[in-house]
């Protein structure tokens, strides 16, 4: 399966995410910047007499027993929404930790959007994918963007430079109601943000003075998040170290993709898991 596939399932990571205010049904408001690293889980569909969801993948596991899984979520909703049966059978290879800040329940139920959307040749609406979920808009459209409201207002982004991306998940889940109950502080405003950046190390540079304002009550309930921004911080090469959505996925921002894969290798334990490469998908394939 290649990037361009619609059953690509790629991360999403945040780039920086404040926290801007507070909606009175209790969602947050939200200022982030986006990427899509080619790294992901793979979505594949086969026509069948029923909705049916198979996994594996080294992350398989952690899905056993869901039986309301984002992918069947999807399908039944916009099957509701098509008027049509939601006669599927998928399976996914579930490569991306769970519940880890970079998007792969989100991911993996857009991927089944753009499936079944191919498949009926249905518009996917708007207010479909964001009833899934916040990052769901998002991880549909697979580009870079700034993503604001509770993530249902997506905006183009900076014109990024080539970088590479180094992700870290120090091998816990971390629930993100419970990081939003264990955050404390006020809000923080929208990032300015340039219109480009000519380099990966001004755009580090930019990034560094805004923040994730999730990480320190992520660090608080999984202190070992701390542990790996310690040892991606010290990597060789690296610009920017940050967790990345609610956690406890944390990455780092480096000058290009080989620096990126040597410092994975460099930083592989057996109960992280690491991955360097390329900072996005190519825009051809997003």
């Amino acid at each position: 399966m290649t990037e361009a596939s619609p059953g690509f399932a790629c991360a999403k990571v945040n780039l920086h995410l404040h926290v801007t205010g507070r909606r009175d049904d209790g969602y947050h408001l939200l200022d982030s910047l986006v990427v899509f690293p080619p790294v992901g889980d793979e979505l594949a569909i086969e026509p069948a007499a029923s909705l049916s969801l198979a996994v594996d993948g080294p992350f398989a596991a952690a899905l056993s027993g869901e039986d309301d899984n984002l992918v069947l979520r999807a399908a039944t909703r916009f099957a509701a929404h098509a008027g049509r049966a939601p006669e599927a059978a998928f399976r996914l290879t579930k490569s991306l930790p769970v519940a880890s800040g970079i998007g792969g329940g989100s991911a993996d139920a857009a991927a089944a959007l753009r499936l079944l959307a191919a498949r009926w040749r249905a518009p996917i609406p708007a207010d479909l994918a964001l009833g899934l979920g916040a990052d769901v808009p998002v991880c549909l459209a697979r580009r870079p963007a700034r993503m604001s409201g509770i993530g249902e207002i997506l905006a183009p982004a900076p014109a990024l430079p080539p970088f590479g991306l180094l992700l870290v998940n120090p091998g816990v889940a971390v629930s993100t109601p419970a990081i939003f109950r264990a955050r404390t502080g006020g809000f923080s405003p929208p990032a300015v943000l340039p219109t480009r950046w000519p380099t990966a190390a001004r755009m580090a540079t930019d990034l560094a003075r805004l923040g994730n304002d999730l990480q320190s009550a992520a660090i608080t309930l999984a202190p070992i998040i701390a542990e790996a921004l310690a040892a991606i911080a010290v990597s060789e090469s690296c610009l920017l170290a940050r967790m990345s959505g609610s956690g406890a996925t944390c990455f780092g921002l480096f000058p290009d993709a080989e620096a990126a894969r040597r410092a994975a290798a460099r930083l592989r334990r057996a109960d992280w898991w690491c991955w360097g490469g390329e900072g996005q998908i190519a825009p051809a394939q997003g």
